[in-house]
């Protein structure tokens, strides 16, 4: 990795204004994203596919970004198809990237990414057929994260209040992997990105005014 730890890289992101947070956090995909997600496309191209279909299918900012940021615990880690061990081990990717974007994102955005796991153990839990219809990966990855869900697993999840963006998310992570797919790249996103900080920071000092009598 770029940064000798991820407390390293927090640190940078913390101390930059809202265009350098996006430079340094995009500078970062490029590089780590070269390594490969499976034997069809990078991780860095499933980050891409996967926030396109969000974008031309939702189009909401949340769950653009969500979907362009779901598997960034892949590349903290430095996890990839090039280890022997990958996907044989959970490691727990989502959470690793849902606490290290919480300081810099919406709760939308970090709990989707922490759901989109347990989404795919869910869904293919209620519909055999969508098992059937992952990459070799998936199918390998959805034993390792736990395997099926039982009954209060699938209950805690539905009444889960970001449930349905966690589902549509997953959606779109298995169907962002295909080879040489062309589609809108990365700094596509800058501006949206930009705005949502800027809109996390104007909330928090409304948050922060004192109610006038």
């Amino acid at each position: 990795m770029k940064y000798k730890t991820i407390k390293n890289f927090k640190n940078k992101l913390q101390n930059s204004d809202n265009n350098e947070f996006v430079d340094l956090l995009f500078d970062f995909i490029k590089e780590e994203g070269k390594t490969n997600y499976d034997e069809s496309v990078t991780q860095l191209q499933h980050s891409l596919q996967t926030a396109s279909l969000a974008r031309i299918e939702d189009g909401r900012r949340h769950i653009v970004i969500a979907s362009l940021l779901h598997d960034i615990g892949h590349l903290l880690i430095d996890e990839n198809d090039s280890k022997n061990d990958f996907l044989k081990k959970d490691l727990n990717h989502e959470n690793i990237a849902s606490n290290f974007l919480k300081d810099f994102f919406s709760e939308e955005i970090t709990e989707s990414i922490r759901l989109h796991v347990v989404a795919k153990r869910y869904l293919c839990s209620i519909d055999n057929s969508y098992y059937e219809s992952l990459s070799k990966a998936s199918k390998n990855s959805f034993q390792v994260q736990g395997g099926a869900l039982n009954k209060e697993e699938i209950n805690e999840l539905e009444n889960n209040k970001y449930f349905k963006d966690a589902v549509r998310l997953r959606k779109w992570d298995d169907r962002g992997k295909v080879s040489l797919k062309e589609v809108e790249e990365l700094d596509t996103y800058k501006k949206m990105i930009v705005a949502e900080r800027l809109a996390i920071y104007l909330s928090l000092i409304h948050i922060s005014e004192p109610t006038r009598p």
